[in-house]
């Protein structure tokens, strides 16, 4: 009896690792070598149902479709069989030797993996020139265009980029494109100015043909480095609808959708150095157009009251990338740090404003004080000179005043350093040197205010604390207050994840079927396997579950199927959320 006990345990067991080792999951490609200017389709299979699908990050592709998700389930003599596939739609982004990484899902609470497959990744192939071809008559008919206005700038001088997209008569796109690449300018400096979404559509040619065309991006870029520099790609994803064989009832052609990855592609500015023939000393960098000023805000004040005086460039340029002359002033003048003030606007032909120093200057004695005039250079690109504007003289008078008797108001600063002050005897008689100070008188603790407060506060904190244990006492006896806090807590808890991903629809309504699936398993106790529409109604009506609230989970759970392929606003999107913590609420509330 003993040994026959064995053999129909020993049986069981292997039945057991018989059955798990019937579930699937792996990982298939359309094909293992294909060129860079193709795609590779990689569905994961699976012969059960699971749960925590996580795909490969896919490095050295871009996504370009998918996650699709496609069920099979059907009956065959009495024999159950089922397919469950994701699928993506993969770029290759260089050439060589790629992976398609392993992904892992949960099946009967097991964790699977698929097995990584190799990937070579050749050339960009010659394609047919099939004019019936969807794919041909996309990539004929949709065209990324950089144009620069100046491949052959100087340092620093203003180009811009436009970015445009044709689009010819025979096809049409949607706004819906995906930026795949953005380019990063690491040898300018660049502001882009974007359409932010108001597209307008202009008539133009490309290549001698009729044409529409968007605008989708202007850039502003000033180069920092002389040679040759890349300008890197902009690159998108666009849905295409062409027309294909068939025609509707009205003998038109019916559209057919093809998504295309398209770039600008890669763009070389040769950019010139500055000459050095008749640079100015006092040179900084400035290049473009300006006008240059010194003036001040009075010319006649008394000693220690304060002027303000603003060295100001206003034009056309470089203005945020070069310095302002600085100041020399008379060494009796009380000069502070000056605080800078830019009014600068970044439009398609480059930057234009004014840039202002602010000083502020406080005279010591009375007398004049001339400011000498100063100088600024910058270099033109339209006439390729230097050109040197100078500010005029001012005179600053100081009517009232403490006399500097040993030195001239007219010494001014400079490179050896100021000339000394002398100070006079009067100079500190607004100081006050003697205080009228009183003695505070010294009180006694027990019969303070303080004192009587800190006795008086016990006995004004017991009732507080008696008040708050009978809320509390009222609040364990509210049974049904008590039952319904905690339902929105397993809901808010359960739907934490899809609360994260609101802001991406695929990854939330993702997100959002994977709590209601984890919901349903905890408090059903049943598998994933078991959680067809009518099992689930049926098990929460048998649980008392009010028959709104049964048809409220059924719609919640048709959404999430159906959203992800399917446009959704952020208010879809948030109502949808909203359902679900009410909906599994009720059910947590009446589930008997």
């Amino acid at each position: 009896m003993r040994f026959n006990h064995f053999i129909y345990i020993l049986v069981f067991m292997l039945s057991c690792s018989f059955m798990q080792a019937q579930v699937k999951f792996e990982a298939k490609v359309s094909k293992k070598r294909l060129g860079l200017n193709e795609r590779l389709r990689v569905d994961f299979e699976m012969n059960a149902d699971g749960d925590n699908f996580n795909p490969p990050n896919f490095e050295g592709f871009r996504v370009i479709g998918g996650p699709n998700q496609s069920i099979s389930n059907s009956w065959i003599n009495g024999k159950r069989s089922y397919s469950k596939t994701y699928s993506y739609f993969l770029s290759p982004q260089k050439k060589g030797s790629l992976t398609v990484g392993q992904a892992t899902i949960d099946i009967k609470g097991q964790t699977y993996k698929t097995v990584p497959i190799p990937v070579t990744i050749t050339a960009a192939v010659s394609k047919p020139k099939d004019p019936n071809d969807a794919d041909y008559l996309a990539s004929e008919n949709v065209h990324l265009v950089a144009e620069i206005s100046k491949t052959n700038p100087y340092l620093n001088e203003a180009i811009t980029v436009v970015y445009k997209l044709y689009v010819s008569q025979e096809v049409s796109i949607t706004s819906n494109w995906r930026e795949i690449n953005s380019p990063k300018y690491a040898d300018f400096w660049s502001q882009n100015i974007d359409s932010r979404g108001n597209y307008k559509i202009y008539e133009g040619k490309y290549q001698g043909e009729d044409y529409r065309y968007v605008v989708l991006r202007t850039t502003v870029m000033y180069p920092q480095k002389t040679g040759k520099l890349e300008i890197e790609p902009l690159t998108l994803d666009v849905p295409i609808d062409v027309p294909s064989k068939r025609r509707d009832l009205f003998n038109r052609p019916l559209m057919t959708r093809v998504n295309k990855t398209i770039s600008a592609g890669n763009r070389t500015i040769n950019v010139r150095p500055l000459p050095e023939e008749g640079k100015p000393a006092n040179f900084t960098g400035a290049v473009g157009d300006f006008k240059f000023d010194v003036a001040t805000n009075k010319r006649k004040l008394d000693a220690n009251e304060s002027l303000e005086l603003a060295v100001r460039v206003s034009g056309r340029g470089n203005m945020k990338l070069f310095d302002l002359p600085q100041l020399k002033l008379p060494s009796s003048l009380e000069v502070y740090e000056p605080e800078r003030n830019d009014d600068i606007k970044t439009q398609r032909n480059g930057m234009s404003g004014t840039v202002i120093e602010n000083y502020t200057v406080v005279p010591q004695y009375k007398g004049n004080y001339p400011v000498r005039p100063i100088s600024f250079s910058y270099f033109n690109p339209k006439t390729e000179t230097y050109e040197t504007l100078s500010s005029e003289e001012i005179v600053i008078e100081v009517e009232n005043g403490p006399v500097n008797g040993d030195t001239t108001a007219t010494n001014v600063q400079t490179a050896k350093g100021k000339e000394p002050v002398n100070l006079l005897d009067d100079q500190f008689e607004y100081l006050k040197l003697e205080g009228d100070l009183e003695p505070i008188e010294s009180k006694n603790f027990f019969q303070s205010t303080l004192f009587w407060s800190l006795l008086a506060t016990p006995f004004l904190i017991i009732p507080l604390f008696i008040l708050i244990g009978r809320g509390r006492k009222r609040r364990l006896a509210d049974v049904d207050g008590n039952r319904l806090r905690k339902a929105n807590q397993l809901a808010k808890k359960y739907l934490g994840e899809a609360k994260k991903n609101s802001g991406d629809k695929v990854k939330f309504y993702e997100s959002l079927e994977r709590a209601l699936h984890n919901y349903l398993k905890a408090k059903l106790d049943i598998e994933t396997s078991e959680m067809s529409k009518e099992h689930i109604s049926t098990i929460l009506s048998d649980h008392k579950v009010e028959p709104s609230v049964v048809s409220e989970f059924m719609q919640l759970l048709k959404s999430c199927e159906f959203a992800r392929y399917a446009p959704a606003s952020t208010n879809t999107i948030q109502k949808d959320y909203d359902t679900a913590v009410g909906t599994i609420s009720n059910i947590d509330k009446q589930f008997q």
